[in-house]
């Protein structure tokens, strides 16, 4: 339930809220010379998104002003970023990413073992989050996918994006799903990849676990070995994205996370994306499977990982270290 969801996450609404005296406090400290960074960080990272729309709409009451215009003529670089995304209402946010996401497949296929995983996001949206981007931005998002996309990876965005997956575990399927995949895949020479797309892209997360179980059994590999060997290029990635969002959401994240800071340089778009995006939702339950799945913990590798007042926002969104 989305209550049970919203207690896992590190960004709560504020209890004794008042949206006059927080947009006060926001223009306090962007007016005369000099912006307070500090007190807009504060204040953004401990309220809700529906709080922060508020703050917006009061701001634009008593100032005549838009704050979102006024935070970006203040702050620069990846703050700027970062707090515009907070100010961002979450469906707004998500409709920018996945377009964004969808640009760069377009341009270049290879850039897509970053991007394709942008995507989950939408994993588990509802049919409602497509009829609202079609309401809300002048062309159809499935419109967007069908002109910038080919091949059976489009056909599984569509299929992601229609959001029409089955509920629950249809027992009597399990076996079959699972010696279906294995005659399209291991079984089969060359591979049939539009049954991976039908099953991964139609089954609930919890009947997808149970086709995993059943197929390592069959077949010896877990899905994910097998998808490796039998898909390539953006497919591939994808159906991954899938199976690990499948399997564990939080441990998908937390990998995500990991490998936007691991190594040299930082992918820092990423990085903002799954904080902002899952600091209401799952933040909690993200931090623990990191540090479960990793030799750090998430708010360490932060910490070592960016600086300034983009480090200190990220580190409140992070809500805690798990040392």
């Amino acid at each position: 339930s989305s209550t049970l969801q919203a207690s896992r996450g590190t960004v709560k609404a504020s209890g004794n809220f008042n949206a006059s005296a927080d947009a006060e406090a926001l223009y306090k400290s962007m007016k005369g010379l000099g912006t307070d960074e500090d007190t807009i960080l504060q204040l953004l990272t401990a309220r809700s998104n529906s709080q922060r729309q508020e703050i917006k709409a009061t701001y634009k009451t008593l100032f005549g002003k838009d704050l979102v215009d006024d935070l970006k003529g203040e702050l620069g670089g990846k703050f700027e970023t970062l707090i515009v995304g907070l100010m961002t209402p979450p469906l707004a946010y998500d409709v920018t990413l996945l377009r964004n996401a969808i640009k760069v497949s377009a341009a270049v296929a290879s850039g897509w073992t970053c991007s394709s995983l942008k995507l989950i996001l939408f994993f588990k949206k509802t049919l409602k989050f497509v009829h609202a981007c079609s309401s809300e931005y002048d062309d159809d998002l499935e419109e967007d996918v069908s002109g910038d996309t080919s091949g059976h990876f489009k056909r599984l965005l569509v299929i992601l994006l229609q959001a029409n997956r089955q509920k629950g575990i249809q027992e009597g399927t399990v076996e079959s799903d699972a010696q279906v995949l294995f005659q399209a895949g291991e079984k089969k020479f060359g591979t049939d990849e539009q049954t991976f797309v039908t099953i991964l892209g139609n089954r609930s997360a919890e009947h997808l676990r149970k086709v995993f179980d059943a197929y390592m059994k069959l077949s010896g590999y877990e899905m994910e070995e097998s998808i490796k060997r039998e898909t390539s290029g953006p497919l591939r990635d994808l159906l991954l994205a899938v199976v690990k969002c499948a399997r564990s959401v939080p441990a998908y994240f937390a990998e995500t996370l990991y490998y936007a800071m691991k190594g040299a340089g930082t992918d820092d778009e990423t990085l903002i994306r799954v904080m902002v995006s899952r600091s209401e939702v799952d933040m909690m339950d993200i931090r623990a499977e990191f540090r479960r799945m990793f030799p750090s913990s998430l708010f360490s590798m932060i910490k070592g990982d960016t600086g300034g007042d983009y480090r200190k926002a990220l580190l409140l969104l992070c809500g805690g270290d798990d040392a």
